[in-house]
């Protein structure tokens, strides 16, 4: 950037005394000033610290059995009560916070990358290129995400390697078609023609010049895909596809404590709340960061 388009960015605004916001600086404001945007951030956040430092927070060994303790309701040694190993429920949450994000954040980084690069190529590229790659994610679309993850889980058999890729690869469809579109928006702008009229190579102007230029639906999408990812882990490892005991995860937590919910509710009430919460506040971050992408709403 020229010192002249510099001095220019950082000039103050006519009639406020302010300097220009960047780009990021921009969305960045505008994305705080939703007061539910924020919230989301907060419990993403706090979810993220309790993951990473999970093994200094948690007050138990997430598979430590004490069946002479079983069925505890929550009590001040126990705060959310125990299981029916007598494993105590907050450690067990905890652990599953940084299960549950992992398999969301590396779930939608595999549909990401690949429905990405199909997406892209195909919107680039079109004619017998985009038919055939778009027909294919049209079958997969045809298909329910959770039907084709568990056709996946079924192949690969249950773990959590095989989970996330379960989960990431039903989801590529979705992130192709978005890419796609915004790829055929983009390919006949100026900038574009001009990246080709100086000799750059289609790779390079892919992702050097059109990607980037269509992270904003991107953006939005990945962050709601993290909270789709998480209720679908949470789905298949209710019915056992998932993570396998003892590992702690969510919708495990669930599935287990199902049987006793008539006398011992604690057991799904605090899963289920996790579960809750992680996902609206995930759909909270993607509004407020669907509001602050948009062009149409800057002032």
């Amino acid at each position: 950037m020229t010192n002249a388009n510099t001095d220019a960015l950082n000039a103050p605004v006519k009639g406020t005394g302010r300097r220009r916001r960047g780009p990021f600086a921009e969305v960045i404001f505008r994305l705080s000033k939703s007061p539910l945007a924020m919230f989301g951030l907060a419990v993403i956040l706090l979810l993220i610290f309790c993951a990473i430092f999970a093994d200094v927070l948690a007050p138990y060994d997430f598979a430590k059995q004490d069946l002479a303790h079983n069925f505890e309701t929550p009590s001040a040694e126990h705060w959310l009560g125990t299981d029916e190993f007598g494993r105590d429920i907050l450690s067990r949450l905890i652990f599953g916070a940084r299960v549950s994000l992992q398999v969301g954040f590396i779930a939608v980084g595999i549909a990401l990358v690949v429905g990405g690069m199909l997406g892209a190529t195909a919107g680039y590229y079109g004619g017998w290129v985009d038919n055939g790659i778009m027909r294919v994610m049209d079958v997969l679309l045809s298909i329910p995400q959770t039907l084709l993850a568990i056709a996946i889980i079924a192949a690969l058999g249950a773990n959590l390697m095989n989970l996330m890729i379960a989960v990431g690869v039903s989801a590529v469809p979705t992130y192709a078609r978005i890419v796609r579109g915004s790829v055929l928006s983009i390919r006949g702008m100026e900038f574009v023609e001009a990246a080709r009229s100086v000799g750059s190579s289609d790779l390079r102007i892919i992702l050097k010049h059109i990607i980037p230029n269509s992270m904003a639906p991107i953006i939005v999408q990945s962050t709601l895909g993290v909270a789709s990812a998480i209720l679908n882990a949470a789905g298949l490892s209710f019915i056992g596809l998932g993570i396998q005991p003892p590992n702690p995860e969510w919708g495990a937590m669930l599935s287990g404590g199902r049987q006793y919910i008539r006398d011992f509710p604690h057991l799904t009430l605090y899963p289920g709340l996790a579960i809750m919460f992680t996902i609206l506040a995930l759909n909270f971050l993607g509004d407020g960061l669907r509001d602050a992408l948009d062009p149409k709403l800057k002032r």
